[in-house]
């Protein structure tokens, strides 16, 4: 017997009365799945066939139903002996089976999962009608008989005399549309919070809207979300279990699998599907760098090119992983892509083709008061109409209420429209929308969009440093700014006077990518030798060598020599942004090794610019720009510049102008004075 059922709320009753037939109990969901592990929209499927109802009496006889159904048609991995059996001594029997098909030797071949064959005869025509029979597989009803196979004298018996996919046979994108209009813009983000087996009534609204998120891709074409974030907070279940439209790969694949063969003979995965998902991204590092470089094409236009012939999918692509520190620690002493590996990480054109990150470290572990017991759509009705609206476009929306602020390019405006777009879809598919609503999807958009570019920034990349994300309210003419939530820890660069022997300074690649560093130098009883900590190597290295041998040299000059001469240096240089620049910080070490030995701290919020010659010249940096952008982002309040700098001075942002103290000098001596606010 079934328990007692929860009880209804207005909701369930207003859902049962509008959606008849297609909203089921969702705590029906879970008892079923307890024991039968198949998908959650094949069991919905069942349950909506059978159990679409708000009579009790009528829920119990339909639960005993899908009981029956999947304990005498569906095949557990284990019994797959007993299940061929019984198709030979019966002659045919139906059963639910995941199915897939291969080519082999000119004729296709089905390979039922849990059946336990490879080797099955299946009739052309469905491997036509159904693509993804090639790729990953379907679930279905599948009708089979056991018949002698003449040709292969009976070593091949099982023959598939009818395929029926686990989906809706129609689907009414007009009356669904024309239905959403009879509740309330709350009433329906509860809905389809429950449709996906969550209960909105524990959830702030600002959760709700993040799981939304994650059915972007299901009816957004072409739509690239991120999320990372903590363990068990379901981050994969939608690719996972909400739509049979979707695929959801748990290791490296190939350009083969997601793009085709070069003959054309097979469809690759983002042809055949309408989302594939990366589950578990840090597993990808073995992946061929070849598989990141034709997805950066794809995720731009959607378009890849296959042997002489260009081609176009529709498929989104969503990635998952999880975080492995607490997001406060992430985004003070790195990035929050961090997670990536670094096939992905190290290719930033293809991170800035990300329309949205979701902050998955917002979303809590899912416990017992997390799933809901009242009704939600049938996931395979939601998945249809996810699927339908993904023909239709809402990117230019926004334009009747806002227009978007300077600092978005014109790739952070398609992602923010695409975002919009795709929770216009979601939460207004009707098209009507009051400016508020509309402003609340805005706002989030911009956000989701923003974090990527923050974590650009982050990464050292100047030309994402615009990252004052805004929208103007056409009617007032207003201007918005809106923040990340996770935006504080940006100041790198203490406020506060440091120690001693410490030092911010930065240096800028030929690429314009910014290294922001920490050089600490402590001193021991010794002899003048100069000790390195771990990573410090290469141009860096020598630039310490170069600067601490014409510090030996000149050392009666700087009023330091009895120090040097019974002082041992030890130095390390601290990597902040995590970005491997190669940095020439001489002027930096050197005031460093003053600061400590003349016991002074240096100024608060001061970077420290510029190399030393063997002649102790002092090296200008490569741009200005740059270094002192990125600088004053993480907490910088004074730059110590290279004299030779100033003519690049005009190429400084305002907003750099305005927060950092440019502070020139011409030599050494002049800059450690300076440094240390003794001149």
């Amino acid at each position: 017997m079934l328990d007692q059922s929860p009880p209804r709320d207005a909701l369930d009753d207003k859902a049962n009365r509008i959606f008849a037939g297609k909203v089921v109990r969702k705590d029906l969901v879970r008892k079923v799945k307890v024991g039968a592990n198949v998908p959650v929209f094949v069991l919905e499927y069942l349950l909506g066939k059978y159990c679409a109802s708000s009579d009790e009496l009528a829920i119990q006889m339909g639960l005993q139903v899908v009981n029956d159904t999947l304990a005498d048609n569906y095949i557990r991995p284990d019994d797959s002996m007993r299940a061929q059996s019984r198709v030979k001594e019966q002659g045919s029997h139906t059963f639910i089976d995941k199915i897939k098909v291969r080519l082999a030797d000119s004729r296709y071949w089905a390979e039922v999962a849990n059946f336990g064959h490879k080797f099955v005869h299946i009739p052309d025509h469905y491997v036509r009608n159904f693509d993804r029979l090639l790729t990953g597989g379907i679930w279905a009803q599948i009708d089979m008989r056991f018949e002698y196979d003449e040709e292969n004298r009976g070593k091949y018996p099982f023959w598939i005399d009818k395929l029926t996919p686990i989906q809706l046979a129609t689907f009414d994108l007009d009356e669904y549309r024309r239905l959403r209009g009879e509740f309330t813009t709350d009433e329906w983000l509860n809905l389809l919070v429950r449709s996906m087996g969550y209960e909105p009534s524990v959830m702030e609204r600002r959760l709700k809207l993040l799981f939304l998120l994650r059915l972007i891709p299901f009816c957004e074409r072409n739509y690239n979300l991120i999320e990372l974030g903590s363990r068990g907070t379901g981050k994969s279940y939608a690719i996972q279990e909400l739509s049979p439209y979707a695929a959801l790969l748990t290791g490296p694949t190939t350009v083969a699998n997601l793009f085709g063969q070069q003959q054309g003979r097979y469809k690759g995965m983002v042809q055949i599907w309408d989302v594939v998902g990366f589950d578990e991204v840090a597993d990808l590092q073995k992946m061929p760098k070849e598989v990141i470089t034709m997805l950066k094409t794809y995720c731009e236009s959607g378009q890849f090119q296959r042997s002489q012939e260009a081609m176009a999918g529709y498929a989104s692509l969503a990635l998952f992983g999880n975080t492995q520190q607490p997001v406060d620690v992430m985004v003070q002493t790195g990035h929050l892509f961090a997670p990536l590996p670094d096939v992905i990480r190290d290719d930033m054109a293809f991170i800035d083709r990300l329309h949205c990150y979701l902050p998955g470290w917002e979303v809590p572990k899912m416990r017992h008061e997390h799933f809901t017991d009242h009704y939600g759509f049938v996931v395979d009705y939601l998945a249809e109409a996810l699927r339908d609206l993904g023909k239709h476009n809402f990117t230019e929306i926004i334009d009747h209420s806002f227009a978007l602020g300077a600092h978005l390019n014109a790739r952070d405006r398609k992602a923010v429209r695409r975002t919009v777009s795709g929770l216009m879809k979601l939460l207004h598919p009707h098209g009507q929308v009051s400016p508020v609503d509309l402003e609340e999807l805005l706002r989030l958009a911009l956000e989701g969009r923003r974090r990527v570019k923050e974590q650009l920034k982050k990464m050292g990349a100047f030309e994402y440093h615009q990252t004052a994300f805004s929208y103007q309210i056409n009617a007032t003419g207003e201007e918005c700014f809106v923040s990340v939530p996770e935006q504080g820890g940006r100041d790198l660069i203490s406020a506060d006077p440091l120690s001693p022997g410490t030092l911010y300074t930065a240096a800028v690649s030929s690429d314009g990518t910014v290294g922001l560093y920490r050089v600490e130098v402590s001193v021991a009883f010794g002899t003048s030798k100069l000790k390195f900590a771990g990573g410090i190597a290469g141009t860096m290295k020598e630039a310490i060598n170069r600067a601490f041998g014409y510090l030996l040299a000149n050392k009666n000059m700087f009023g330091i020599g009895r120090e040097v001469d019974t002082c041992d240096f030890h130095v390390e240089v601290i990597d902040l942004l995590g970005n491997k620049v190669e940095a020439e910080i001489g002027v930096a070490f050197c005031i460093a090794v003053y600061s400590i030995l003349r016991k002074a701290a240096p100024q608060p919020g001061l970077l420290v610019l510029g190399d030393l010659s063997i002649q102790g010249h002092v090296k200008p940096v490569r741009s200005l720009a740059e270094p002192l952008q990125v600088a004053m982002e993480n907490g910088a309040r004074r730059a110590l510049i290279p004299i030779e700098n100033k003519r690049q001075f005009l190429e400084v942002s305002p907003e750099v102008l305005e927060q950092v103290d440019p502070i020139f000098f011409g030599d050494l001596r002049q800059a450690a004075f300076k440094a240390l606010g003794l001149s």
